[in-house]
């Protein structure tokens, strides 16, 4: 019987579509303040718009990964902490990695309160999310 190998090529493809997302990110937005987001609403949208993008892909990422492993898991949380724990991450870095799924969930159902603080989360964690993205394209080369 043949190999299948789940999704084949569409790990790379989202790689590519994350570092494109994370390098507008990065032009765009990571010099904004809170007072520019809070007065631009479409700014917000583009900002809140933009790390959800990235974070969803990642997080299907992992879970392509996992899949491939025969690995299994409940959780976007743990789809993101048991795949940094395959690349050797520590349980600090996939622990902050995990609750980079509660700012996804944050920014996709538009929790008013939080929104702010899951854009400064994931700028705090953005060199955290490139490492695990190499280690993956690593993978797959």
């Amino acid at each position: 019987m043949p190999e299948f190998r789940y999704a084949k090529g569409r790990v790379g493809d989202s790689l590519q579509y994350m570092s494109e997302e994370m390098r507008e990110f990065h032009r765009e937005y990571m010099e904004r303040t809170l007072t520019e987001y809070q007065n631009d609403r479409k700014l917000q949208k583009l900002m809140d718009r933009t790390v959800e993008n990235i974070l969803t892909a990642l997080i299907e990422v992992c879970g392509t990964i996992l899949s491939e492993e025969g690995l299994a898991v409940e959780s976007y949380a743990e789809a993101l902490k048991k795949c940094s724990g395959l690349f050797a991450f520590s349980m600090d870095e996939q622990e902050k990695l995990a609750s980079l799924a509660i700012q996804r969930n944050r920014l996709a159902h538009r929790y008013l309160n939080f929104r702010w603080q899951a854009i400064n989360l994931f700028k705090e964690e953005k060199d955290l999310i490139l490492r695990l993205m190499t280690k993956i394209l690593e993978r797959e080369n």
